[in-house]
């Protein structure tokens, strides 16, 4: 590289110290988690489901966080059905890509088609617009239930490697996160039901066989609070209630985060009332 193309990129970026950069990280990092002990909602997985439900809390001035186990946001929401990078709705769930500017097309009759990466990144930028925080990397390790064990009141989460590491390491403990609901979007794992479920708290059934015909509608109806201050959305309502699951099209998923976010809604302001 010669003098003159090096001063140039010199000023091009003015200087800034490494351990300036470092610690911005920090110190965003940190002030994130200070608002993680106050959150009103935390839902747990980052699907269609997940990204909508947290998108219409926080639009209604709800502290909501979105818990994650992998690096990135979206869930199967990115490839659609058998890797081939598109996903459908049909109507009436196309209005929620209106909603965050996913362009699309009319496949069929009340059948609609657009990019996975487009449908999925405008959802996870709506989401972030409107407040939500994402904790990624992050696993769900157990909840938390009140004193008489009769209500979740928050999660116990910690570090996703940490549960790839070799049992010779030392224990890692998790940490605890108080909240007034946890809303289940884990989809196929039901990952917090299934944490009542191991103690008797509640039954899982497991997903019945695919039928989309019958399963989206089946999955935004059996949206519910399934435990004291454990909501179920998307798929993990299948695997809870035994519904069929829905194959490659995601219409029942965003509206069953929209019906997720309504009884939350309807939970957080009556509490607030009765306080």
């Amino acid at each position: 590289m010669s003098e003159t193309t090096s001063n140039n990129v010199t000023e091009l970026f003015p200087q800034v110290p490494e351990r300036t950069i470092s610690g911005a990280i920090v110190r965003n990092f940190a002030r994130q988690m200070e608002e993680a002990l106050n959150a009103d909602v935390f839902i747990i997985g980052a699907g269609p489901a997940g990204l909508t439900a947290g998108r219409l809390l926080a639009d209604a001035g709800v502290n909501t966080f979105i818990i994650e186990r992998n690096n990135y946001l979206g869930g199967g929401y990115w490839l659609g059905g058998y890797f081939m990078n598109t996903v459908t709705v049909r109507a009436p769930a196309q209005r929620h890509w209106d909603e965050v500017g996913a362009a699309y097309e009319q496949m069929a009759e009340n059948l609609y088609a657009t990019s996975g990466a487009l449908a999925c990144s405008s959802l996870i930028a709506a989401a972030a617009k409107a407040g939500v925080k994402f904790m990624q990397l992050t696993h769900l390790d157990d909840l938390m239930l009140n004193e008489a064990g009769q209500r979740v009141s928050g999660v116990v989460v910690n570090w996703s490697p940490v549960k790839g590491l070799p049992k010779a390491i030392t224990c890692v403990d998790p940490i605890a996160l108080e909240s007034k609901l946890v809303i289940d979007a884990t989809g196929h794992d039901a990952v917090a039901v299934s944490r009542l479920a191991r103690r008797g708290l509640v039954e899982m059934k497991g997903m019945g066989t695919l039928n989309v015909h019958a399963s989206e509608a089946a999955i935004v109806e059996h949206t519910c609070e399934v435990f004291p201050g454990l909501i179920v959305a998307g798929m993990a309502v299948s695997e809870t209630f035994g519904l069929s699951r829905m194959g490659p099209t995601f219409g029942g998923m965003l509206l069953s985060g929209e019906r997720a976010a309504e009884l939350a809604l309807e939970k957080l302001r009556a509490k607030a009332a009765a306080e």
